[in-house]
């Protein structure tokens, strides 16, 4: 057998034994270039499946990148202008971005939706194009940067966001800067009691523990943090009350 077909071959394997992708419900396209970057295209159930569908792939031995054309499946299909209107008020109403610049790309055209008084130096730059959400500029911590996407990946159209922002001062994405980044974003989340959510990372995977009061909590607990730019994994570990 070819090496190209055996390593496209190990690559779907790895797909179809993750249970979370539903490679059968939710089929990805595969191809492989000479240079051993794989691309995958398609759309997922959730952006747990497309993060372990990048994960798995990019786990295979010969595969030297991963080029992501893959998709999540929107809660609610909006057009891109409904989907940039939502991202757009949801930072505005964040107090954590009030001292931040913010512009917003409409029909080729940026405008600026805020502009602090203060002069701050942080901005946020929001365009979406085939409800994928990119979002640029300079934030000043991981956990800005985190919040952000998870705002984003919140509105019920985005199928994909691609958080393109820079943190400044320079921070590496440690493992305990992730997890501050978990807690701010489940804190955020009016439908999850982030206090009875104890977060631990180790190499980039999340673990949740605690008492939540429902199934869906729990789901949306985990939805969340794989939401956090940097995640990697999510292990759920996560009680319902009885």
């Amino acid at each position: 057998m070819p090496a190209d077909v055996e390593i496209l071959s190990q690559v779907r394997a790895a797909l179809e034994r993750e249970p979370r992708i539903k490679l059968h419900q939710h089929p990805l396209r595969i191809a492989l270039d000479s240079d051993g970057t794989l691309a995958l295209e398609g759309e997922t159930g959730n952006i747990a499946a497309k993060k372990l569908a990048l994960e798995l792939a990019a786990s295979v031995p010969g595969i030297t990148g991963i080029v992501d054309r893959v998709r999540v499946v929107p809660a609610l299909r909006m057009g891109d202008g409904q989907i940039r209107d939502h991202v757009r008020d949801a930072l505005l109403a964040e107090p954590a971005f009030e001292n931040c610049t913010l512009r917003v790309q409409a029909g080729g055209q940026w405008a600026t939706a805020r502009e602090p008084i203060s002069g701050a130096g942080d901005s946020i730059e929001v365009s979406v194009n085939d409800g994928v959400v990119t979002l640029n500029g300079r934030v000043g911590s991981v956990s800005h940067k985190s919040l952000a996407g998870a705002l984003a990946w919140w509105v019920p159209g985005s199928r994909d966001v691609v958080n393109g922002l820079e943190v400044d001062p320079l921070q590496e994405e440690s493992d305990s800067e992730i997890t501050e980044a978990t807690g701010l974003v489940l804190e955020k989340d009016p439908l999850i009691n982030a206090d009875s959510i104890r977060i631990t990372t180790l190499n980039s995977v999340v673990t949740l523990e605690g008492l939540v009061t429902s199934q869906s909590e729990k789901e949306m607990a985990e939805m969340d943090a794989w939401c956090v730019f940097g995640v990697d994994q999510v292990i759920n570990r996560l009680e319902t009350r009885q």
